[in-house]
C-alpha cells in the first residue's frame, strides 16, 4: 500500500460543454438551465462548497458563458472561493486546464465532478477520500449495471447478451492522485492520444490502477432535456417550503389634535398621534414585519427619525420600502394581518376602506389583507386613551429551498 500523500483535496468541475442533446434553451446550456428555482451549475457545487475536506475548487467554464456563470452562482455559498478557468475544445483539454490551475496550491488529491451532476452527497465524498487517504492513486464511484445489455450490429440485429457480472456504470467525481493525474493527462496531450471519455480511461491508458468505490444511484449525469426536466421535479417535490412570517409591534403617543392616520386612511378625532412621520402606528408595525421576513432590519433602521426628510412623511413609503426589499430577496407576499388596540375612535366603519388601502400599497388581493381592532378594556396606557397600539403580521413565501 502506497503512503498516504499529505495536502488538501482539490476540486475540478468541468462545465465547459455545449449540450447540444439536451436541446436548445433560452436558459443556455444544460448545465445553466433551471431545476428546483436554480441553475444546475448551483446545485453541483454546493456540495463541494459545504464539504469541509474541499481544497481549492477550480470551475472550468466556456470562454462565452461568463454572464451566465455569474447569474447562476450569484447567491452559491463561498462563491468567493471559486477559480474559474476557460476550457478547450474537448473535455480532455478542459480537465487538463483545470489541473493546471491547481498547481502551487498544496493539493494532494483531486476530484474530477461533471457539471450535470446536481446530485453528488457528502457521504459519496467521504467514501472517494477514505480511499484516498488509504493510498489508492485513482478511486472511480461507480454502480453495478442492472439492465440486460445487448451488443447488436449497424443494422438494429441483436448479435448477443453480454454478461453484466462484471460491469459497471462509472460515475464522477473521479478521483486522483494529484502530480499522477496531472502526469498521466500532460502526457496525452502531449501525445495526442485518443479523445478519452473521461479522467479514469486516461488512468487506464497511464498504467494507474484504478479502483472501484460504491457510488450512488442518485449521482445521475443529465444528458437530455428528460434528464433536466425529472430533476426539476425531483427538486421540486422535496424542497420544503420557505415561507416565512415577521411580526410587527409599534405603539405611538396621543395628544390633541384633529384626527389619526391608521393604514392610511384619515380618522376625524379629537386626538392625533404623536410621531416624526404622519405616526401611522399600522403601517409601522406592518413594515417591522415585512423587514422580518428577510432579516433586513426595522424600520429606524431604514427610516432613522433623526433623519429630517422623513418629518411629516406618510407612511405608504415605509411599508412599499419594505415590501421592494422582500421581492427583491425573492419573496411574495402573501397575507397581511394588522390588529388595532384602541380605545378610540372606532375601527369598524374603517375596516374595509383600511383593507383596500393595505392591498393597493402591497400589491395583493384584498383577502389576503385582514385588519381587527379591539379596545384594552380601559387598562393601561390605552385603556386610558394615551395612546394607539397596533401589532402586525406579514406572511412571504420565498423562491428556492428553505
Amino acid at each position: 500500500m502506497e503512503q498516504v500523500r499529505s495536502g488538501t483535496i482539490g476540486i475540478v468541475v468541468v462545465a465547459a460543454g455545449r449540450g447540444e442533446r439536451a436541446g436548445a434553451s433560452l436558459e443556455g446550456p444544460k448545465q445553466y438551465r433551471r431545476i428546483g428555482g436554480r441553475a444546475v451549475i448551483w446545485h453541483t457545487l454546493k456540495p463541494f462548497l459545504d464539504w469541509p475536506k474541499s481544497g481549492p475548487i477550480v470551475l472550468v467554464i466556456h470562454p462565452d458563458d461568463r454572464a451566465l456563470l455569474n447569474d447562476a452562482t450569484a447567491d452559491v455559498p463561498r462563491r468567493e472561493n471559486l477559480i474559474v478557468v476557460t476550457g478547450g475544445a474537448t473535455r480532455q483539454a478542459s480537465v487538463l486546464n483545470g489541473l493546471r490551475a491547481l498547481q502551487g496550491r498544496d493539493v494532494g488529491h483531486v476530484m474530477i465532478q461533471d457539471g450535470v451532476r446536481p446530485f453528488v452527497d457528502a457521504a459519496l465524498l467521504e467514501r472517494i477520500a477514505t480511499e484516498l487517504s488509504s493510498g489508492k492513486s485513482a478511486v472511480l464511484p461507480a454502480v453495478p449495471v442492472s439492465d440486460t445489455i445487448k451488443r447488436g450490429d449497424a443494422s438494429g440485429v441483436v448479435m448477443g447478451t453480454v454478461p453484466r457480472k462484471d460491469l459497471f456504470a462509472a460515475q464522477t467525481p473521479q478521483s486522483f492522485h494529484y502530480e499522477t493525474i496531472l502526469f498521466a493527462h500532460e502526457r496525452a496531450a502531449e501525445e495526442q492520444a485518443a479523445d478519452f471519455t473521461d479522467d479514469a480511461s486516461i488512468a487506464e491508458w497511464a498504467g494507474i490502477p484504478v479502483h472501484l468505490v460504491e457510488g450512488s444511484i442518485d449521482n445521475v449525469k443529465l444528458t437530455v432535456q428528460r434528464d433536466i426536466a425529472m430533476a426539476d421535479e425531483k427538486l421540486r417535490g422535496s424542497a420544503l417550503p420557505d415561507v416565512r412570517t415577521g411580526n410587527g409591534y409599534d405603539v405611538h403617543q396621543l395628544e390633541a389634535g384633529d384626527g389619526v392616520t391608521l393604514c392610511g386612511i384619515f380618522i376625524p378625532h379629537d386626538q392625533k398621534l404623536k410621531g416624526h412621520s404622519d405616526a401611522d402606528v399600522a403601517l409601522h408595525a406592518l413594515t417591522d414585519a415585512l423587514l422580518a421576513t428577510c432579516g433586513a432590519g426595522d424600520i429606524g433602521d431604514h427610516f432613522p427619525p433623526s433623519d429630517m426628510q422623513w418629518k411629516g412623511a406618510p407612511s405608504r413609503i415605509f411599508l412599499e420600502h419594505a415590501a421592494r426589499i422582500a421581492r427583491e430577496a425573492g419573496g411574495t407576499i402573501m397575507n397581511a394581518d394588522i390588529s388595532l388596540i384602541a380605545e378610540a375612535p372606532k375601527i369598524g366603519p374603517h375596516r374595509q376602506a383600511m383593507r383596500e388601502k393595505l392591498a393597493e400599497i402591497l400589491g395583493i388581493s384584498l383577502d389576503r389583507c385582514s385588519v381587527k381592532a379591539t379596545t384594552n378594556e380601559t387598562i393601561g396606557f390605552v385603556g386610558r386613551r394615551e395612546g394607539i397600539a397596533a401589532i402586525a403580521t406579514a406572511t412571504v413565501v420565498f423562491r428556492g429551498n428553505a
